[in-house]
C-alpha cells in the first residue's frame, strides 16, 4: 500500500536561507541534491518518505498551494494579501522574511502628500497592483499600476512612472538608485500556509507538521 505524499512548497531566495534552520528543527531534512546549485531537479525527497519539497518563486508558492499542486508551504504575507486565494489558510507566522511594502519616489519630487493635492491620479510601477490600488483608493486617489516583475527602481528614471511600490528591507537599493521611501503600505513576514481542502483530506498528517513548526517558533 503506497502512502499519499504531501508536497511542501518552499520559496527560492533569501527567505529559503532563513527557512532551512526552522525546517531542520521541525524534523524536515531535504535530500543532498536540494543543496546542489547545478541540480536541475524540481521535486526533492526528504527524510520522510511521505513528504517531498518543491522549490518555486515566492510569488508562485501561493498559486501552487491554492490549486492543490502542493498541500503546504511557506508564503509571504504580501503574496497572500495580493492574491487573496480563498483556498489558503495561514495558521502560523514564522517570523522570517521580514520587510515592508512601501511607496518610493525620486529624491527631487515633491512630498507625496503635496503631489496628491495637485492630482487625484498617480502612475506607479509595481508587482502588487491589487494592494497598491486598494491603498490609494482608500485615500480617494486613482492609482494607474504598471505591472513589473523586476528592475523596479529603473522605472521612474526611464519615465515609465513617477512612483514605485516595492519590497523594502534596508532601503539601500532605493538610495543607490536615487529614490527615497515615502510611505509604508504594510509590514510583511512569511507564513506557514495550508490548502484548506488538503487539510480536510489529510488532517492528521498536516496537523502533525503544523505542530512541529509551532513548537520550533514558540
Amino acid at each position: 500500500m503506497t502512502t499519499q505524499k504531501l508536497t511542501f512548497a518552499v520559496p527560492k531566495g533569501r527567505i529559503l536561507k532563513q527557512l532551512l534552520p526552522i525546517m531542520e528543527k521541525a524534523g524536515i531534512l531535504p535530500e543532498d541534491d536540494f543543496f546542489n546549485e547545478k541540480s536541475r531537479k524540481l521535486v526533492f525527497a526528504t527524510n520522510h518518505r511521505d513528504i517531498e519539497l518543491i522549490r518555486v518563486r515566492s510569488f508562485d508558492a501561493a498559486t501552487f498551494i491554492a490549486f492543490g499542486a502542493a498541500q503546504m508551504g511557506v508564503v509571504g504575507s504580501d503574496v497572500l494579501d495580493e492574491f487573496n486565494y480563498s483556498e489558503l489558510y495561514a495558521p502560523l507566522d514564522l517570523g522570517i522574511g521580514k520587510c515592508r511594502l512601501s511607496i518610493a519616489q525620486p529624491q527631487e519630487l515633491l512630498p507625496l502628500e503635496e503631489e496628491l493635492k495637485l492630482s487625484s491620479h498617480i502612475r506607479i510601477a509595481t508587482k502588487y497592483p491589487y494592494l497598491t490600488q486598494k491603498y490609494f483608493a482608500a485615500q480617494g486617489v486613482q492609482a494607474e499600476c504598471i505591472k513589473l516583475n523586476g528592475a523596479m527602481e529603473l522605472a521612474p528614471k526611464a519615465g515609465l512612472c513617477s512612483h514605485i511600490v516595492d519590497l523594502v528591507e534596508t532601503g539601500s537599493t532605493l538610495k543607490a538608485n536615487g529614490l527615497k521611501e515615502v510611505q509604508t503600505i504594510l509590514n510583511i513576514s512569511s507564513r506557514l500556509v495550508v490548502n484548506r481542502t488538503a487539510w480536510k483530506i489529510a488532517p492528521q498528517k498536516i496537523n502533525h507538521l503544523l505542530a512541529s513548526f509551532k513548537e520550533v517558533i514558540n
